[in-house]
């Protein structure tokens, strides 16, 4: 699958010359050749047919995109109903910090830490960087899941999810639900556009206070950040189309709700993306589940973090084994990685700590895999972890008011 730059040359996929710090990211999206004209919905588009949807590489087609770091203070400020997304700040919810710091250290989410999370937001009151107050109305019982990915698109999970867990980075941009299709159609006797705020290729409400959105909390993300659109800088009928996504793998449904009616995207080069380069769960993004386009991105520097996390993984595997050749083969391997020059500060920290810990047992391999086994290894492994995106994400219906 190659990556398309759409005339950038590939030298500087890194931090461009702008006081905002843009960055050039790497997004999948819906191949043109998998567009369809829509047989339901003359006029608009739809990828593939809807029980036989393209999934996997054929529906995956990589850009690098520009995206601002929204963490720097010169940026502009995103607002739900503008842009279709926001930040709302989690600290002062004890019980909630508590819960995602215990499914950090675990690596998963049990029943009781999203129970707690659940309890903790039923008719919350959040504020909004944007200046926006957000109460929850309603928290959906399907759609909690954590998702965690390795840097460049590693897997750090099973072949298939496993309930709320084992879900990896989401590879192409997309929006969840259809407010026109399945199962807001059926749950809410087709009265979901006219109930809630929402851009689509067939209209939009823009009168509605109440809204639909994701709540998407990480954990950890300084690789594969989350990166979302201006929804205004989308042309909606031109390059949103209609997916049927099937849900037999991840929820409980049957018969003509297997198939969950989501929207995926076509790339064009004014599309406008926004992320967060450094982020953890005292905040999170809330953003319209209807209409804003999000995915997980690529960051420059990626590629070395893959490359030291493996060797890190490698040179573990011999020293637990007391193999002192073997963990001198697999450091000589990582000898010629190098740190990003062009990449955000907290992947760069981040690098640098790993090759650090590479350098310790390239002084001393006979203690690493001697006395030093346990405590270099715990060095090891921390190291790795905080490449490792981790992010929670559930579904509330909210009433915004200025």
């Amino acid at each position: 699958m190659g990556v398309s730059w759409d005339g950038l040359s590939p030298n500087i996929f890194g931090v461009a010359a702008t006081s905002d710090l843009t960055y050039f990211v790497e997004l999948g999206f819906m191949p043109p050749s998998q567009a369809m004209d829509d047989p339901d919905h003359p006029g608009l588009l739809r990828a593939g047919p809807r029980a036989a949807a393209p999934y996997g590489d054929e529906g995956v087609e990589s850009h690098i995109c520009a995206a601002t770091d929204w963490t720097q203070e010169n940026t502009p400020r995103p607002d739900l109903f503008d842009f279709g997304f926001d930040l709302v700040d989690l600290s002062g919810f004890e019980a909630l910090q508590q819960a995602c710091e215990q499914v950090r250290l675990a690596g998963s989410v049990g029943d009781h830490e999203a129970g707690k999370i659940r309890e903790a937001l039923e008719g919350a009151v959040l504020e909004s960087s944007g200046g926006k107050t957000l109460k929850v109305l309603f928290i959906a019982e399907e759609g909690f899941i954590m998702r965690s990915s390795g840097p460049n698109r590693m897997s750090v999970v099973g072949p298939e999810s496993a309930g709320m867990n084992d879900h990896g980075g989401a590879t192409s941009v997309h929006a969840d639900q259809d407010v026109f299709g399945t199962p807001l159609a059926q749950l809410m006797d087709g009265r979901a556009p006219s109930l809630f705020r929402h851009d689509s290729p067939d209209g939009f409400n823009h009168d509605e206070s109440t809204m639909l959105v994701n709540m998407w909390i990480p954990l950890q993300q300084i690789t594969q950040p989350l990166v979302l659109a201006d929804g205004r800088s989308i042309d909606r009928r031109k390059h949103q189309l209609r997916y049927g996504l099937a849900t037999d793998s991840f929820l409980e449904r049957e018969g003509d709700l297997a198939v969950n009616d989501i929207w995926t995207f076509m790339y064009d080069p004014e599309q406008q993306w926004y992320f967060r380069s450094e982020m953890d769960y005292r905040s999170a993004y809330v953003f319209d589940t209807l209409s804003t386009p999000h995915g997980a991105a690529v960051l420059p520097g990626e590629e070395i973090a893959e490359r030291c996390y493996l060797a890190l993984q490698a040179a573990e595997l011999a020293a637990s084994k007391g193999q002192v050749a073997e963990l001198t083969a697999a450091l000589a391997e990582a000898r010629s990685i190098e740190s990003p020059e062009l990449t955000t500060p907290a992947l760069r920290k981040a690098i640098a700590e790993m090759l650090n810990v590479l350098n310790e047992a390239r002084i001393d391999p006979a203690a690493v895999c001697g006395a030093g086994a346990e405590q270099w290894a715990a060095s090891s492994k921390a190291a790795r972890q905080c490449v490792v995106r981790m992010s929670l994400e559930l579904r509330l219906v909210v009433s915004v008011t200025s």
